[in-house]
């Protein structure tokens, strides 16, 4: 299980601006799906390696009490060139696809009756990535 975006319009992209600034209010700040969530403390990118590492481990411990539900899904394409070529010759090949997380981001929401159990599976799920985190609650 990969993910990867089924269609693109385009096969490339560049980077685009920094995207370590907060310009704005975020939208999705908010629990939404669940009763309890994963927030990002920094800004960062996230592989889609990373996020079926992430998957499924919280899938493996909540099994069939709690429902997970992702708010981010990685559609930026980052290309990289072939080792030992020379300069030049255009875009290297898309290398992976990452998505890009803002500061105070809910990366993914669990609901579930067992608060206690889906703190445990976000608690071993936040080593996983590679910035800061903290577990939100619904009010």
């Amino acid at each position: 299980m990969n993910f990867i975006p089924k269609k693109q319009k385009f096969k490339k992209q560049q980077k685009g601006k920094h995207f370590n600034r907060v310009i704005g209010v975020n939208l999705l700040n908010n629990l939404h799906f669940g009763s309890i969530g994963l927030q990002a403390l920094e800004s960062s990118r996230l592989t889609s390696k990373q996020l079926v590492a992430f998957h499924f481990l919280i899938n493996k411990f909540l099994k069939k009490i709690g429902r997970l539900v992702f708010l981010v899904f990685p559609h930026t394409p980052v290309s990289k060139k072939p080792i030992e070529i020379r300069m030049g010759k255009g875009k290297g090949n898309v290398d992976h696809w990452v998505a890009k997380v803002k500061y105070g981001c809910i990366i993914c929401q669990i609901e579930t009756r067992s608060i206690a159990f889906a703190v445990k599976a976000l608690k071993l799920a936040k080593l996983r990535l590679p910035f800061n985190t903290r577990i939100v609650y619904s009010k």
